[in-house]
């Protein structure tokens, strides 16, 4: 198995940045997964200077859920993958099981623990590096609505279970990364 990097942040603290750089350093083909989905103008826009910014050489593959699945389905030749974000893909997620103001929390949690699952599973059978970005939610505020709330549970559930099982964890703060866990030899 390689090494599993997860990276931690607040909106704009520089996870992505950071995490962009570290595949660089590493000298290796990359495959970058992203999960956001354009669902307005804005967010189309973000996507398409997201594009732009990476290097032209990474693989792209736009899977908003399903990972794990997906991979084995269709297998790329990289040696680090770069997920970003876990954020995008647990509302992929939770969304799937909300109908206006009514979400199923049920059948959302069990369906984004089986996504956890699914892709660690898939991680520690390939020989390929990764590296996963996830915000950190747990910090600010209690959201004044129930879907807010079911929202940061489930996020702050995947995200510590893939804390638990990374070799190195680190909390981006003001652009500064912050080592929380560090694999040693």
């Amino acid at each position: 198995m390689g090494k599993l990097i997860f990276i931690l942040g607040g909106a704009r603290s520089g996870k992505s940045t950071y995490a962009q750089r570290l595949a660089e350093r590493s000298g290796k083909s990359i495959a970058f997964i992203a999960t956001a989905q354009a669902g307005d103008d804005e967010m189309s826009a973000r996507i398409t200077k997201h594009r732009a910014d990476r290097p032209a050489e990474w693989t792209t593959l736009e899977i908003q859920q399903n990972i794990a699945a997906h991979l084995k389905a269709h297998p790329t030749q990289a040696e680090l993958y770069l997920l970003d974000c876990m954020t995008l893909l647990v509302a992929n997620i939770l969304f799937q099981y909300t109908e206006g103001e009514v979400t199923d929390e049920q059948k959302a949690a069990d369906a984004i623990k089986a996504e956890v699952d699914e892709l660690l599973a898939h991680i520690r059978t390939q020989k390929a590096d990764w590296i996963i970005v996830s915000n950190e939610v747990g910090l600010g505020l209690v959201p004044p609505y129930p879907l807010g709330r079911i929202y940061r549970d489930l996020l702050g559930i995947a995200n510590q279970r893939l804390a638990a099982a990374a070799d190195e964890v680190y909390m981006l703060v003001a652009g500064i990364p912050v080592p929380i866990h560090e694999f040693r030899e």
